[in-house]
Parts: C-alpha cells; structure tokens; sequence
C-alpha cells in the first residue's frame, strides 16, 4: 500500500498522517476529471456519498434516507450544495473550501462564460430543500423550487442546453427539471468512475475504519458465552465502535446457530448456546469511510462440521486473494469460487451477495463487483489503489451451521495488502473453557451426552 503517513484517529503535529485538505482537493479533481470526459454539462447529487465526495460536507447520518440534500458541480464551476438553513449558515461559517464555487470566476475578467452575463460572488453553501420524499404537500411547489435554482446555475455558466447528469432522483423533481427543458440523465456511472481508486488519505482512512472494527472483534470474542444474546453483541460492538470514534454503526449482522442456514442478514434475540455457530459482519463509518467486516465464531466448542465448513469458506477466500494484483479481472476472481449449485441454490441471483466482492469507501457497495451474477460477462479489471471486500460462504453439512469470512484488501503495485487483521486463518473458539475429571472438554465436540456408552463410544463389549 502506498503509504505516506501513520494512522490515528486525531491530526497532529508531529506526525504525517491525514491530510483532509488535500483529500478534500484530490476527491473533487477525479470527480470533475470524470465530468470532463463525458457529454455532461454538469452532475447534480442527491445521494448523500455523493455529496460529501463532492462538497466534503456532513449533517449527520440521520439525512441518508431522506433525498433532501443536494448538490451541483458543473463544468465551469466549483460545487455548489443547497442544505437545511441552518446547515447551510454552517457551512459558510466552517466550510471555507465552498467559498471558491463562484469567486474564482469574478476574480478573473476573462474568464470565459459562454456568452453568460458574470455571476455576482455568492457562497457555496445555499438554503434550500428538497420534498421531503412527499412530505410537503405538491402545492408548496417545492419540487420547483429546486428545479429553478439548478435552471438558474445551468443558464448563469451557459450550460442549459447540455444534458444533466443525476444519480438518484424523486419523480417530482424529475418532472420539475424537464419540465424548464432541462435534460435530465443517469450520472451514476460518473460518481462510481470517479470513486473506484482511492486516494492516500482515502486509504488510510479505510484502514482506521478497520483497525477499528479488529478492536470490536477482540472484544466480542471476550463476551461470548453462552446466554448471550445476539442483540447483546450488536450493543457491545457498537458501544465499542462508538467509544473509539466511529461516526456510525451502520449495522452489525449477528447470527448465530439454527440461524447461520440460511443466512437471514439481520440480528434477533436468539439465546446463544454451547457449541453453536456465530458469525458477525460489522459495518460502520469512520469519517465517512466505511467497512464491511465478517468473522466466525464457535461457542465452546465447534463440531466437525463447523470446522469443515470454515475450512471449505477460508479455501475460497485465499485462493481469491492470491488472484488480487493490478491486472486481473473480476472474472479472475470469481473463478475460483463455486458455484451457486454446489452449495445449494438454483442460480446466481439465489446465491448473490454469499460468493462475494465489492468496492468499499463513502458507502459499501462501490465499483468493483465480484459475482458469478455479472463479472463473468462483463468483469472489471483491477487498479492499484482499490479497495474492496471479498466475502466467502459455505454451510456445514449438518444443514444448519455455516461460515462466513470478509476480508478488505488495498491493491498495491504488485498485489494487495489485507487491512482486516483480526484472525481468521481458522476457526476461533469463543466462550468459557470447560473442565471433566479427565481435564480439559474437547473443542471438536460431535458427541452428545446421552451417547456416552460403550456404543455410542464405539468400544466393543470383552
């Protein structure tokens, strides 16, 4: 990994680590770089990644879902974002990186407008809103309100006539913008282009996120015993995650038991047991970087089952990882993981997301993708400077136990470099050691209690 700082979770002065400046600077150059190669006159943001790859700015994660947020960047200007009022006063207070949208432009007589009368000098950093997906009744005109401000910044640099590139968008708003003549098409390709190599400080962001979520693994593998409940261990980690700076526990996928077959994706209250099976993906945001995180437990004691299924998921990922340098393709990857049929579903869309690869960074599912669903057809070729996740699945032969490993990797010039440390080469016994009068019980346990006779022992009668 190409390195030129230390990791910690504060700036200081005596040591290179982050530099949120120059990630601020380099963001937004590939993101006008993508711009500037395709027929767009300008990208306007509703996703919340997008925007703070855009503008650096952040209100909290409780505006993800809302599509209220917006942001422009065009082709003869810095990015301009429209937030709630109060944000936006923030933003111009704190944010000084949006002052540059229009004042570059008034400061140079010459500079070309296409024809378009020069703007007078205003903030980067707007009041304004968007419908509230619904909520403001259509007659507020809301939905035109915002179709006007983008109409006035596309007339004011002369860029009208060109089309609009958005990556998400509510129906109102669209019908709005077409309806002022403003050509409106998908630009999400550009906002994933743009994002697919991280940058330095983006690496090293990614790294702290999960150094962050190893710290989470230690502890976990400390509380889990049985009468533990799944619920329990999602409130340690984020509790966890929380103390040592993270800005968001996404989520924390806990399963465990009956429950590992088929793989449900969501926490309960299950009570977990001696000898069961557990694993955890945890996700969460560390200045906006994120990680997607699985490791697998046995409590007490593992079955040989669960130690071949662990077995069978670690194959598959080292193989994978062995294929990881600049060069190789997705399709490189997906090779070597089998099938959805060899482990017990229909097809490819069945079994998607088990046998699994994706970019991770301002959101988790970022360009590239491994699957046997898409990368065989139409496979990515890997860069130095990616960084993406891979996950491996396999159920146990019991038909209710399973394994699931993830590991994120940097490409690096002749490589990759795993930046998920917490171990995982075998399978990790949790839980309280349990004694017999003939010392310490087994951590490979198939046998019940009541197979404890001279038959269910296998010994012969003299």
């Amino acid at each position: 990994m190409k390195d030129t700082g230390t990791t910690g979770t504060n700036a200081v002065d005596w040591e290179q680590r982050i530099d949120f400046d120059r990630l601020r600077r380099e963001r937004l150059a590939r993101l006008k770089a993508e711009l500037d190669r395709s027929d767009l006159g300008a990208v306007l943001a509703f996703d919340f990644s997008n925007i703070r790859y855009m503008t650096a700015t952040h209100i909290g994660t409780w505006a993800m879902d809302k599509l209220i947020r917006f942001a422009l960047l065009t082709r003869n200007t810095d990015p301009i974002s429209w937030d709630f009022g109060s944000a936006a006063r923030h933003h111009q207070l704190y944010n000084p990186w949006l002052d540059a949208t229009t004042a570059e432009a008034d400061a140079d007589p010459h500079a070309p407008h296409h024809g378009a009368t020069r703007p007078r000098l205003e903030s980067g950093a707007r009041a304004g809103i968007s419908t509230l997906r619904g909520a403001f009744h259509p007659d507020a005109e809301i939905a035109e309100g915002v179709a006007a401000k983008i109409k006035r910044e596309l007339e004011k640099f002369g860029l009208a006539d060109q089309p609009l590139g958005v990556d998400v968008i509510e129906l109102p708003i669209l019908f709005a913008l077409q309806k002022v003549g403003i050509t409106v098409v998908d630009a999400q390709q550009v906002f994933m282009e743009a994002r697919r190599v991280k940058t330095g400080d983006e690496i090293r962001l990614l790294t702290q996120a999960a150094s962050m979520v190893d710290a989470a693994y230690d502890e976990l593998y400390r509380f889990l015993k049985p009468g533990v409940r799944e619920n329990e261990a999602v409130g340690l980690v984020a509790k966890t995650l929380y103390d040592l700076g993270s800005e968001y526990v996404e989520g924390v996928n806990a399963i465990s038991g009956e429950r590992c077959s088929p793989h449900p994706h969501v926490f309960s209250d299950r009570l977990i047991r001696p000898g069961d099976p557990a694993f955890f993906d945890i996700l969460h945001s560390f200045n906006g970087y994120r990680t997607c995180y699985y490791r697998t437990f046995a409590v007490g004691s593992a079955s040989n089952a669960q130690r071949d299924a662990y077995k069978r998921a670690r194959e598959y990922m080292d193989w994978a990882i062995a294929l990881v340098k600049p060069g190789a393709t997705t399709a490189d990857i997906v090779k070597v993981w089998p099938t959805a049929q060899e482990f017990g579903f229909a097809d490819e869309e069945a079994a998607f997301a088990l046998q699994y690869g994706h970019g991770i960074g301002l959101s988790i599912w970022e360009k590239p993708i491994f699957s046997r669903l898409v990368s065989l057809d139409h496979p990515e070729v890997l860069e130095e400077g990616m960084v993406f996740a891979l996950e491996t699945y396999w159920p146990s032969a019991d038909g209710w136990g399973a394994a699931r490993i993830e590991e994120e990797l940097v490409v690096t010039a002749d490589g990759c470099e795993v930046i998920t440390k917490f171990p995982a080469e075998d399978l990790i016994v949790a839980g309280k050691r349990y004694f017999t009068v003939n010392g310490e019980l087994p951590m490979i346990r198939d046998a019940q209690s009541h197979l404890n006779t001279p038959e269910g022992r296998g010994e012969t009668h003299p």
